[in-house]
């Protein structure tokens, strides 16, 4: 994750139209894209919430119920999730569902969200740059602490997984 790292730029209206660092797209809260991979049981009654890294360079500290980040330039959203499910819980093989597209748009951060879902019950493997703590919990409980305003989720993948729970769970 170094600040010089080149991402895709994508249009407010979900175009890729070429690249930057990830420090100027941070600095000056430019539209992007990124991934965000919810990790249920095979039985489908828990989801993988994780504590983020104090380190991230958005949202430190904070928990979240999908992984994922940003696309890198020339990378295809799929890839891009496959990549960072490896990178952050290393979970490999497991097959990808693409649900939806989901912009969030509060700035500093304009991004155009590929939401993924896979199931799995394997061994989880954090990557400790990007996560310090994580555990499974059942979708009751994750729906009221996301409705909850006063806990700790990232403001982005709070609103992800709100509409996840929607469309899907409710």
């Amino acid at each position: 994750m170094a600040a010089d790292e080149l991402i895709a730029l994508y249009s407010p209206d979900g175009v890729e139209v070429g690249s930057t660092t990830r420090a100027r797209m941070r600095a000056e809260g430019l539209w992007h894209a990124a991934t965000a991979i919810m990790v249920r049981s095979t039985d489908g009654r828990r989801v993988y919430v994780h504590r983020r890294s104090p380190l991230k360079d958005v949202f430190p500290g904070l928990r979240d119920c999908g992984v994922g980040g940003v696309v890198d330039a020339g990378e295809d959203p799929a890839a891009g999730a496959e990549r960072e499910l490896a990178e952050e819980l290393g979970i490999t093989g497991a097959p990808l569902t693409f649900l939806y597209r989901f912009v969030f748009d509060q700035p500093p951060v304009r991004c155009h969200n590929f939401v993924y879902e896979t199931a799995w019950d394997g061994p989880i493997v954090h990557q400790p740059e990007e996560i310090v703590s994580g555990g499974w919990m059942d979708l009751d409980e994750l729906a009221a602490q996301l409705r909850d305003p006063g806990t700790d989720f990232v403001p982005d993948g709070r609103a992800i997984a709100l509409e996840w729970l929607s469309r899907y769970y409710d």
